[in-house]
């Protein structure tokens, strides 16, 4: 399943807490990775099993998350995007901008390094740091652990910003609210039709660097289109971190969904037509 990503059996997974304190869990990622001795066939089905034994094992952990911050009436979105979307620079102006009319905090996701946590730390948010090592997108364990050394309080906002990456991070339930995918008007309006399973499992889409346009050859009409093909109710907002362009709408979107009754369901929006 994540063969191309970068998911390895040998994952290790490091939280560091608001404070800095760290933790460091060994994790076998089980996605059926790796040779075997098996005939192909066989192999074959037996990959498929594990997968689903791993994606199982995942719903009902993020089921319990879910149920967790439905409880704390905490808004819980799940932040995707491809490696230079932005996301980073997105969501530090959305704490430094945001923080008067949402109490925010960040559970941030990458594979190596404190940077981007260190820098939303600067906007003093409060950030739990969680390196997934070889792992190419967090799971619903991970942000289990990963709210319990953030502990949010009740009615707030926990942005996670997942592992950069268009394709795992779809498959994983967190237990969040809402998926939130950035996209950029750097990467191409066929985004969404190259990466239907993101696209397809996110509420919104964030099109962000709109101040690059008069730069570029870029069709935002176009990539609205391909979004909403392949997903007919997602909401695609035009946004600029560099410039705060369309932020107040994201501001907007998140104080709407704020207050969030408890046992709701994940999606926001209705599901896509099949």
């Amino acid at each position: 399943m994540c063969g191309t990503c970068g998911c390895s059996d040998e994952a290790g997974v490091r939280i560091s807490g608001p404070l800095g304190t760290e933790q460091h869990r060994e994790q076998g990622h089980g996605h059926g990775h790796g040779p075997g001795t098996d005939p192909e066939a066989s192999g074959r089905a037996r990959t498929i099993l594990l997968e689903q034994d791993v994606l199982a094992k995942n719903d009902r952990r993020a089921q319990r998350n879910r149920a967790w911050l439905a409880d704390r009436r905490v808004l819980a979105l799940n932040l995707m995007s491809s490696p230079g979307s932005g996301k980073t620079t997105l969501l530090e102006r959305t704490l430094r901008e945001s923080g008067s009319r949402l109490p925010v905090s960040v559970i941030e996701g990458d594979q190596e390094t404190l940077l981007d946590a260190d820098r939303l730390r600067d906007t003093g948010c409060a950030v739990v740091q969680i390196n997934t090592g070889a792992g190419c997108h967090l799971d619903a364990d991970m942000l289990a652990q990963g709210l319990s050394s953030l502990d949010p309080p009740r009615d707030s906002v926990v942005l996670v910003e997942n592992v950069g990456n268009l394709v795992c991070p779809a498959l994983f339930d967190l237990g969040e609210h809402a998926k939130v995918v950035i996209a950029s008007v750097t990467e191409g309006e066929d985004k969404p039709l190259k990466y239907p399973h993101m696209f397809r499992a996110t509420d919104l889409v964030l099109l962000n660097k709109t101040d690059l346009l008069p730069h570029l050859d870029y069709d935002v009409e176009l990539f609205t289109t391909y979004a909403r093909k392949i997903n007919p109710h997602v909401r695609v907002l035009p946004v600029s971190a560099a410039t705060g362009d369309g932020l107040a709408d994201w501001y907007t979107w998140m104080h709407e969904h704020l207050q969030i009754p408890e046992g709701s369901e994940r999606r926001l929006s209705p599901a896509p037509a099949e």
